[in-house]
C-alpha cells in the first residue's frame, strides 16, 4: 500500500500525468550531469524565463520571480532545481524538427496547386475525424474558403504537417507563417518506417530527404504511400513576428533553436529545464527547456529537439535519430519531497 501511494504521488512531484504511476524515479546530483558545468547557462535561463508566465504551482512561480535577477545562471538552476531521471521502461530516442521554408502562393496557379488549410468548422480538436486518405479522396476540404496557402509539391505540404509549423515564401517577397490549429485525431505513424516495412528502404538510409526522392519519382505510389499516415494537420495564420523567432510551441511562446524541446506532457512538465545528453554522430549536451509537444512524442525519455528555420535546419534535424538521457530539472524541494522509486 505505501509503495502505491508513493508511486500515485509522483505525478504531483513533476506536474504530471498518470503514465508516472508506471515509472522509474532517480534523484540525480548537478556532478552527475555530463557537461553540465561548460552549457551556456545564461541562454538557458533567457528561454526558461519566456515560458514562465504559465506556471501556476506556487513554487514554481517563486522560481521565476527569483529567476529575474539573476548574477550567475548555472548557480540559480542548481540552487532552486534537483537533477531527476525519469524512466518507463521503453528506449531513449531522440528526434529533430524544425520550421521548413516553401515556396507558396495565396492563390491557385498552375505551378502552386496543392492546398493547406485551415481548421473546418465541422471538427472540433480533439474529435476523431476522416483520415488523410479519406480526405484526400472524398475532396471534403475543397471549394469551402479554407485555403491558407498553395504549394507546388504535395510532399512538401506533407512535411510541413509532420512539423505543424512552416513559413511560406510568396511571389512578391513577402513571407506567411502557419502554425498549427488542429489535427483530425488520427494517431501519428510514421511514412519512413513503413517504406522500410515495404523493402523501398532500409534503417540505415532513411531520411526526410529519401522519402522526399521516393515520393517524387512515384507520384501515385507516393500518394499512398503517405496515407500510410492517418493523421492530417490544419493550420492558422501567425500574426507577422519578429523573423528571428521561432514558431509559437504548445506553450503559445516562440520556441528557441537547440534550447527548446517538443516532450511527453505526461511524463515532463511543460515550461520544465530538462538537461538532455543526446548520443549518435554529433552527440549534444544541453540544458533545453520543454516547450512544445508532439503526436509522435511519447514517452518519459522521449524528446524533438527544435533546429531552427530552413532548410539547413531541416537537414540537420532529418538526421537525428539518436539514443542518450534526458533529466528533468525539478524545483528542489518537490523532487527531494519523495524517495527514488524503482
Amino acid at each position: 500500500m505505501i509503495g502505491a501511494l508513493v508511486r500515485a504521488s509522483l505525478a504531483s512531484l513533476l506536474i504530471a500525468g498518470t503514465a508516472m504511476a508506471e515509472s522509474k524515479i532517480t534523484l540525480l546530483d548537478f556532478s552527475d550531469l555530463n557537461g553540465w558545468a561548460e552549457d551556456d547557462h545564461a541562454e538557458a535561463l533567457a528561454v526558461f524565463r519566456s515560458s514562465c508566465s504559465t506556471f501556476s504551482a506556487p513554487d514554481w512561480i517563486g522560481i521565476c520571480l527569483a529567476a529575474t535577477d539573476v548574477a550567475d545562471p548555472k548557480a540559480f538552476f542548481e540552487e532552486h532545481f534537483r537533477p531527476v531521471m525519469v524512466e518507463d521502461g521503453r528506449d531513449p530516442l531522440f528526434t529533430g524538427y524544425y520550421e521548413p521554408q516553401i515556396p507558396g502562393s495565396l492563390v491557385r496557379t498552375a505551378h502552386f496547386a496543392y492546398p493547406v488549410y485551415s481548421l473546418p468548422p465541422e471538427v472540433t480538436p480533439g474529435q476523431v475525424w476522416l483520415t488523410r486518405q479519406e480526405i484526400e479522396e472524398s475532396g471534403v476540404l475543397e471549394g469551402r474558403g479554407l485555403e491558407l496557402a498553395w504549394l507546388a509539391d504535395p510532399v512538401e505540404r506533407f512535411f510541413l504537417q509532420v512539423q505543424g509549423s512552416g513559413r511560406i515564401l510568396l511571389p512578391d517577397g513577402s513571407v506567411l507563417r502557419l502554425g498549427f490549429a488542429a489535427r483530425n485525431g488520427r494517431p501519428y505513424a510514421s511514412v519512413g518506417e513503413e517504406m522500410v516495412r515495404q523493402g523501398l528502404a532500409t534503417r540505415n538510409t532513411i531520411s526526410a530527404q529519401a522519402i522526399r526522392d521516393w515520393v517524387r519519382a512515384h507520384p501515385e505510389e507516393g500518394r499512398e504511400l503517405l496515407w500510410a499516415n492517418p493523421s492530417y494537420i490544419f493550420f492558422r495564420r501567425l500574426p507577422d513576428t519578429d523573423p528571428h523567432l521561432g514558431p509559437p510551441g504548445a506553450m503559445a511562446r516562440p520556441v528557441t533553436a537547440m534550447r527548446t524541446i517538443a516532450v511527453d506532457p505526461d511524463f515532463t512538465p511543460l515550461g520544465a529545464p530538462v538537461w538532455l545528453e543526446k548520443g549518435g554522430p554529433i552527440p549534444l549536451t544541453r540544458l533545453m527547456i520543454a516547450q512544445d509537444t508532439g503526436s509522435a512524442i511519447r514517452g518519459a525519455q522521449r524528446a524533438d529537439i527544435f533546429y531552427g528555420s530552413g532548410d539547413e535546419a531541416g537537414r540537420l534535424a532529418g538526421r537525428v535519430r539518436d539514443g542518450g538521457r534526458m533529466i528533468v530539472l525539478v524545483p528542489r524541494q518537490r523532487a527531494e519531497s519523495l524517495p527514488p522509486v524503482n
